[in-house]
């Protein structure tokens, strides 16, 4: 079972959002904006993979154009969320949706692949009920971020030294370290750090951005 932790009131009557369901609507469009958050950059193809309850009911609930309106960088409670789909069309953007039989351990997940060029993106989110969200898996390693604490990710170029120097910038600040992970496409080529860490400064993501061979930082609480 989820570890489900309510930070709030709205955690319990639910997101602010465009309906209709905060599961399959509000939680599907967090996930989207996320792994949009965690690309960088506007993507050029979408493919989205649907599981169980998503897979049979996506177009009926809204899934479909929430999880794209993430994808485009939207809130839940976005007015445009509605018309995501001909937003993407519109820039460009070449989407598809693959419902899957497979079973897997939550009826409400969605896995996202990303391209563009040749930077690629693949993320699994689960929308575990009332507008909250876990994300399991990234670019096939398995983890398990529920953003209740501050998470740092960043992706950048697989090269010697950056582990050292990402972990560098954390100890300057005297800001803890609680768990890292670190994943990479090849050899040489994109890696990704999820550091969850004990507090937060604004100036640590300036200092990560400003690092060579640097791509992207993306900071979730």
């Amino acid at each position: 079972m989820p570890d489900i932790r309510f930070h709030s009131v709205f955690d319990i009557i639910g997101p602010v959002m465009v309906g209709p369901s905060s599961s399959h609507t509000g939680g599907a469009a967090r996930i989207g904006k996320v792994v949009r958050d965690i690309f960088g950059e506007k993507p050029e193809v979408i493919t989205i993979y649907l599981y169980e309850s998503f897979a049979k009911t996506y177009r009926g609930h809204g899934t479909d154009v929430a999880l794209v309106a993430g994808l485009l960088g939207m809130a839940p409670d976005d007015p445009r969320l509605p018309e995501s789909l001909k937003l993407a069309y519109d820039q460009g953007i070449k989407v598809s949706f693959v419902p899957k039989s497979d079973k897997v351990d939550h009826p409400n997940t969605a896995h996202i692949v990303l391209q563009t060029g040749d930077h690629r993106l693949a993320v699994t989110g689960v929308s575990i009920g009332g507008g909250n969200i876990q994300i399991t898996e990234i670019n096939g390693f398995k983890i398990s971020l529920s953003m209740g604490q501050p998470t740092y990710i960043t992706i950048h170029d697989d090269v010697p030294g950056m582990i050292a120097k990402v972990t560098g910038i954390f100890s300057s600040a005297g800001i803890n370290i609680g768990t890292m992970t670190v994943t990479r496409t090849a050899k040489g080529k994109q890696a990704i750090m999820i550091i969850e860490a004990d507090d937060y400064q604004t100036d640590i993501l300036a200092k990560l951005k400003l690092l060579p061979h640097m791509r992207n930082v993306t900071y979730f609480e």
